[in-house]
């Protein structure tokens, strides 16, 4: 019947509350877990300076010998790793430099591709063509009446010079007349125009404003690529030229600077 009496439930003492910013309240099992662990390190610590005590400083190992250290005192350990023999190691620095080649080539057709999307006019200005578009040949065929004609043709007159805005009407009027961008009401001189005449004109302006900024970020765009590309093709060719160093002086055909700071030069035969 005892398990049928109500009984009073034990209660371990908590910490107090002038105390409680020193945490949790350490009883007796944690005080155990705490000796034990102190007591164990204490006995490990005493084995450890027993043998300190008893080593002798001037004991020798046979391991002396071949253990070999650096200029900063460090001790040179093999790791397991076996040396490649001088074929082997031709022949994956060929493969390295074909690889490399590989994608120099790469590197120098996207070079080429940017410097023909940007190109240099004579004044200094670059122009940037249409952004992601290839530069195509194409050709365009004129008819004349006769060969006098022929020979009085301009092209740059029937063509233009490339500097205005494509697919613009004849009744437009022409960008060197809206160089004073700030004047909104100027109109040109000797022209007397209708208010749907000053809005189409209006509108024409700014689609030759929108033209140029798109032009301009298009060039800057270009610009930034074509300097990334030539300097990966840069990288690319100091490393092929430093691979092919390597290759020569491994076939003893050059000289050089061995690691050690030590010139060397290529084996001759004695006269």
């Amino acid at each position: 019947m005892r398990n049928a009496v109500q009984r009073r439930n034990h209660k371990e003492r908590a910490q107090p509350v002038e105390r409680e910013k020193w945490g949790l309240l350490e009883k007796r099992k944690d005080y155990k877990l705490r000796a034990a662990d102190h007591r164990s390190k204490k006995a490990k610590l005493k084995i450890l300076s027993q043998k300190a005590r008893d080593r002798n400083p001037d004991e020798f190992s046979f391991k002396m010998l071949s253990s070999t250290v650096d200029k900063q005192g460090k001790k040179i350990a093999d790791r397991g790793n076996q040396a490649l023999s001088t074929e082997v190691v031709k022949l994956l620095k060929t493969q390295d430099a074909g690889y490399i080649r590989t994608m120099l080539q790469i590197a120098r057709k996207e070079r080429e591709s940017l410097e023909q999307k940007l190109v240099l006019e004579k004044e200094g200005e670059a122009r940037a063509l249409k952004d992601g578009d290839a530069v195509k040949k194409r050709k365009h065929r004129v008819f004349v009446e006769n060969e006098e004609e022929q020979e009085k043709f301009d092209p740059e007159a029937w063509f233009g010079k490339g500097d205005k805005m494509p697919k613009r009407e004849k009744n437009e009027v022409l960008e060197d007349e809206w160089e004073n961008e700030d004047d909104e009401d100027s109109v040109p001189r000797n022209h007397i125009l209708s208010k749907r005449q000053i809005e189409k004109d209006a509108l024409a302006k700014a689609e030759a404003r929108k033209f140029r900024k798109d032009r301009e970020r298009a060039q800057s765009r270009t610009a930034s690529k074509l300097y990334a590309a030539r300097q990966r093709e840069k990288a690319l060719i100091t490393a092929e030229n430093e691979l092919d160093m390597q290759r020569a002086k491994m076939n003893h055909t050059v000289g050089g600077v061995n690691k050690n700071g030590v010139k060397f030069k290529i084996r001759e035969r004695k006269r």
